[in-house]
């Protein structure tokens, strides 16, 4: 009889432990996916700055909106920060989503502007910088779909059952989807200039 006990014991040891692995992993997972948004999103941040000085000759009475983007992108640069620095928070992954929204309804309204003038939309480094911005929105898109979906799978895996007894026994708190809150705000910038 106390064989028969210590087996079931130690099964259920076993049990535990693969159950808490897989937790590790799939944390482990969304945090990796975190950082491929983390590199898509520091390029697009690092690519404004160029974008406002290319725009800047040519909109200088549009100060308002040139220091509306700058700030917006400060925002986003901290949001993205702090998300980085803990993806399983879910004040910092909203931050971040309501800092990236608030970037793209500025750098929209910039580019709305842009339309305006002929020689903007003509130059070169403005051409460019469009393409790679566009080019970089498509990525980040990508990266967050990966993110949200190891976000996804991890969440399932800790609510499962016995899963949700581990999960709980050592911490393991649900992790935020990295969502845009608007069907306006969930289009990409408009960003062609040919």
């Amino acid at each position: 009889m106390g064989w028969i006990l210590l087996v079931i014991i130690v099964l259920l040891v076993f049990v535990a432990v693969g159950i808490y692995n897989r937790l590790v992993t799939s944390r482990n997972g969304y945090k990796n996916a975190f950082a491929q948004i983390d590199v898509q999103l520091t390029r697009r941040h690092d690519l404004i700055p160029n974008l406002v000085e290319t725009v800047k000759g040519y909109l200088a009475h549009e100060r308002n909106t040139l220091e509306a983007v700058i700030s917006a992108r400060n925002a986003a640069v901290t949001g993205l920060r702090n998300a980085a620095a803990n993806p399983g928070s879910p004040a910092a992954v909203q931050q971040l989503g309501s800092a990236e929204n608030a970037l793209n309804g500025a750098l929209g309204r910039l580019f709305a502007l842009a339309e305006a003038y002929p020689d903007l939309k003509a130059n070169r480094n403005m051409m460019q910088l469009s393409e790679e911005l566009t080019s970089t929105e498509n990525k980040v898109s990508f990266a967050r779909q990966a993110f949200n979906d190891a976000v996804l799978s991890y969440n399932n895996q800790r609510e499962v059952f016995p899963s949700n007894f581990v999960a709980g026994m050592f911490g393991f708190l649900p992790a935020q989807l990295l969502e845009i809150e608007s069907p306006q705000k969930r289009e990409v910038p408009n960003v062609s200039f040919t």
